[in-house]
């Protein structure tokens, strides 16, 4: 079993070189798909510093910032394992984890398997209220929208058969990847697990980006793509006879 594990990377010089690491501290058969997506700090150096030491990994470049999903899009068609996970190149995840997350999939019983935060006894780090009270909001309006009963709707951590995350147009360039996505395989109707994980949260002043005005968009993202997939099906649905 091969794994594609595609991290996007934007100004991540501090915790790139112990990611990377992490990633290949787990012993699998990996093939590791760094973006970057324009940064402008140290990190497009230390990646090719690291792609010479670890043969199993491979840089993309992009030709400027344009956010977080447009990497992702460029990272999954790149991709040639049988499954293929989203790494965030921060440590808030732990790669130490993927068995446990690729176990559905590797068993024939998902598609897709989310990493959940808020299952499971994992470790989590205490932090911002209001940053959790907005992903359980928008988890909530997902499920609602969906008809999925996800815990974690926003969580980094989704694993996908390659064939199914290649077959779905990513059209987000930015955070909305996540709804985006969720929609989209509630619309395809594939077999979706979760799975408790542990995170290491990070604060602002650790470098964390996403904020406020990202939860907006992911309620738009929501709206607009259960709305797009429904005329979407409805557009290729088969015709009744007059």
């Amino acid at each position: 079993m091969k794994l594609s594990v595609v991290m996007p990377v934007y100004n991540e010089q501090a915790t790139l070189r112990q990611v990377v690491a992490s990633v290949f501290a787990t012993g699998m058969d990996i093939e590791l798909l760094c973006v970057d997506d324009g940064s402008r700090d140290q990190s497009p150096h230390i990646l090719h510093e690291l792609a010479a030491q670890y043969p199993q990994m491979r840089v993309l470049i992009q030709p400027s910032n344009q956010g977080k999903g447009a990497a992702l899009r460029r990272g999954i068609q790149e991709a040639t394992g049988d499954f293929v996970i989203i790494q965030d190149a921060d440590l808030e995840y732990d790669p130490s984890e993927y068995s446990k997350v690729l176990g559905p999939l590797k068993k024939g019983m998902a598609d897709v398997v989310y990493g959940s935060r808020f299952l499971g006894g994992g470790p989590h780090r205490v932090l911002y209220f209001w940053h959790s009270a907005g992903n359980w909001l928008l988890t909530l309006l997902s499920n609602m929208l969906t008809d999925l009963n996800l815990s974690d709707m926003e969580t980094c951590y989704k694993a996908f058969r390659r064939e199914v995350i290649q077959a779905i147009p990513v059209e987000e360039n930015r955070f909305g990847f996540e709804p985006e996505i969720t929609v989209k395989i509630a619309k395809r109707r594939l077999r979706v697990y979760e799975v408790g994980i542990s995170y290491w949260g990070r604060t602002y002043e650790e470098g964390k980006k996403i904020g406020w005005r990202d939860g907006v968009r992911a309620l738009w993202c929501l709206l607009k793509y259960s709305w797009l997939e429904e005329k979407r099906s409805a557009a290729s649905a088969p015709q009744s006879g007059q």
